[in-house]
């Protein structure tokens, strides 16, 4: 399997405050990655820094191949992101969004209109397709704004805390887009403070104040801390085992 991501002593600093400290990791094509950690752990930032919308303080990172800091336009053209706080424009439609973010990543016309038919059959959208996102519920927005940000077909899909606000059941639902997705060669990366989705990852690293404390399978991870769940690991972790 080849890397997709690749970072080494990356490091992220605001004045005297150490957001990232030094991270080291790699993902493999194809791998549905997690990026855990409570909120204020540094996962956005990070995140930030791998997707080309913050220059790193030190440190290295390659995403797709492309240096974060000589080639950070060539990352954005490769990957599709999906943030928890904003993804679609409410006051367009469905078709619209679609049809907007598919121009932004630079779609012809005809792939644009391909790709809206096919995210609308996909999602069942077909009676919603002209109705202003706004009037959808969570669940069907967040299947949507993750099929937007693929549209393009790019070699990784970063998501900032998708499934933040639904319920468990609708949770459930999304990862099964998410395996999917993976299924079909595209890297998955994704951030997340809610510690049973670690369990559906094929590798998870657990971040505690801007650090990596821990990474591996959720399977090893438990054996390593003696843990009947991620939850449990999580606060051994925090606690200093």
């Amino acid at each position: 399997m080849q890397t997709a991501i690749k970072t080494e002593s990356l490091t992220k600093t605001f004045g005297e405050f150490t957001a990232v400290n030094a991270i080291t990791f790699e993902v493999k094509e194809g791998e549905i990655f997690g990026f855990l950690g409570a909120n204020g752990a540094g996962k956005t930032t990070a995140i930030k820094m791998l997707i080309g919308l913050s220059r790193p303080t030190s440190g290295e990172a390659k995403v797709a191949g492309f240096d974060v800091y000589k080639e950070a336009e060539l990352i954005k053209q490769n990957i599709g992101y999906m943030s928890q706080k904003f993804s679609l424009y409410e006051d367009l439609t469905v078709y619209q969004n679609i049809r907007f973010y598919g121009g932004i990543y630079g779609l012809k016309r005809k792939q644009i209109k391909e790709k809206s038919a096919q995210i609308i059959e996909t999602l069942g959208l077909t009676e919603q397709a002209h109705k202003v996102v706004g009037s959808l519920p969570q669940g069907w927005k967040q299947r949507l704004a993750f099929a937007i940000s693929g549209v393009h077909d790019p070699k990784i899909i970063f998501m900032d805390e998708p499934t933040g606000g639904v319920d468990p059941a609708t949770r459930r639902q999304f990862w099964e887009m998410i395996y999917q997705t993976a299924n079909n060669g595209t890297t998955i990366f994704v951030t997340t403070h809610y510690m049973d989705e670690a369990e559906y990852c094929n590798r998870i690293s657990i971040m505690v104040d801007g650090r990596i404390d821990a990474m591996g399978t959720p399977r090893d991870l438990k054996t390593q801390f003696e843990a009947e769940s991620m939850d449990e690991v999580f606060v051994k972790l925090v606690r200093g085992k």
